[in-house]
């Protein structure tokens, strides 16, 4: 299998605050849909943050910015989610 990204730079920066990470990987021997573990998680929440215009590219020049769009993006449903569980 061969990997897209290169993780070491993740796997560093988690050890280093004591995260502990699980990769989840599809495998390519079923076919159809197979739901994986915690994947339909971050996909979901991908989902949710594509509603904003601004985050469907990558449009902001400085890493700050783009930051700081996630969190307005999350931040304006998590009042959502509290009220309407």
């Amino acid at each position: 299998m061969a990997l897209g990204y290169d993780r070491s730079r993740l796997v560093d920066a988690a050890a280093y605050r004591d995260f502990v990470l699980e990769i989840v990987s599809r495998t390519d021997k079923e076919a159809g849909l197979k739901v994986l573990p915690k994947r339909w998680v971050v996909e979901r929440t991908f989902g949710w943050m594509t509603r904003w215009r601004r985050l469907v590219r990558d449009y902001e020049q400085r890493l700050d910015d783009s930051e700081a769009m996630i969190h307005v993006a999350l931040g304006s449903l998590m009042p959502r989610r509290i009220a309407h569980p």
